[in-house]
């Protein structure tokens, strides 16, 4: 009873509320945001959108009354909404994998959130996580879902569990998709500034410029003195560990959408202690301001790119990689 309200919920969303084929979508992905008469936050506040309702983007607007330093907005249906805290997202259903490798097929969310769902002998089929467009997760095999169609079994890698989720919900990665760029260059010929004050993230082949872009990393809030920092740290490091897809957070299974709780976070490279990473970002489009616990924040498709090009080299099939890669100098 409990998955048939849910799956109700989740087709009405996508039949009914949202024309698909008009333009660009976006996902709310807060526990709301304010639609505004203009586009200026001290304009009036027409209504609000709460998580994860999906708005139809008209058109975008570069505004004179910029929110700290992301001046993008959205006009949206009667008003304007900033983009601080949304994603854009499609809508794509896939074909269904019959036999998964062994070792796991990675595969990503290709519609605006899919419900997990995770079965007990007591309890039945309950819902966990929600899992977001552009998230990366690791496939172990099909199953009839709670609905009687092919749901694949996902492995969360941080629990060390498995839930599911609807399979044609999910497309399978293909390898030519994480190729490396340009691996023949010697070691010490890449190199990656990233600078605090700007939020800028500029790569190097040589002296040069191969990517520069706006990111968002740690906010420096105080944290007790036996607790991992929330700023970025500043210094030289190199890239550590590679992952297509981790699981952060707190590390609770939980079907609470509010809670601290990120699994399927793509396209993760490690460069310092505490877990602190390049990584894609499904959960905000904020670039040019601090936002993230200590990581930096990527859009999803530069974090790719920089998760290709950085060494070490990691394979479709790698779970992880690990070694003494690319340089990277925080200031």
């Amino acid at each position: 009873c409990g998955f048939s309200a849910t799956s109700l919920g989740f087709r009405s969303l996508f039949g009914n509320q949202v024309e698909i084929d008009s333009g660009e979508l976006a996902r709310v992905a807060v526990r709301s945001v304010n639609v505004y008469n203009q586009p200026w936050d001290k304009s009036p506040v027409l209504y609000a959108r709460y998580r994860d309702e999906l708005l139809n983007l008209y058109y975008e607007v570069i505004s004179e009354h910029p929110i700290l330093k992301n001046p993008i907005w959205f006009r949206v249906w009667r008003g304007y909404v900033h983009s601080a805290h949304l994603q854009k997202v499609k809508f794509k259903l896939n074909p269904v994998l019959s036999d998964l490798p062994k070792t796991g097929q990675l595969a990503q969310v290709t519609v605006p959130f899919t419900q997990a769902m995770r079965y007990s002998v007591i309890n039945g089929w309950e819902p966990v996580y929600r899992l977001y467009y552009e998230s990366n997760h690791w496939l172990m095999g099909v199953d009839t879902g709670p609905d009687g169609q092919p749901w694949y079994r996902v492995r969360d890698e941080l629990l060390d569990l498995d839930y599911h989720a609807p399979a044609v919900h999910l497309r399978p990665i293909q390898p030519e998709e994480i190729t490396p760029i340009s691996p023949e260059l010697p070691f010490n010929q890449k190199r990656i500034e990233v600078s605090i004050a700007r939020q800028e993230l500029t790569a190097y082949e040589g002296d040069n410029i191969v990517l520069h872009t706006t990111i968002s990393s740690g906010l420096p809030t105080e944290v007790p003195i036996d607790a991992i920092p929330t700023k970025t740290p500043t210094g030289k490091f190199n890239v550590q560990v590679k992952m297509p897809s981790k699981h952060m957070g707190d590390g609770n299974l939980t079907s609470d959408t509010n809670a601290y709780e990120l699994p399927g976070v793509p396209w993760v490279t490690f460069f310092a202690e505490h877990g602190v990473a390049f990584h894609g970002t499904y959960w905000h489009m904020n670039w040019g301001n601090m936002m993230s616990h200590g990581c930096v924040n990527m859009r999803t498709e530069e974090a790719l790119w920089l998760y290709r090009w950085t060494l070490p080299v990691i394979g479709i099939e790698d779970w992880d990689k690990r070694g003494y890669g690319t340089q990277i100098t925080v200031h």
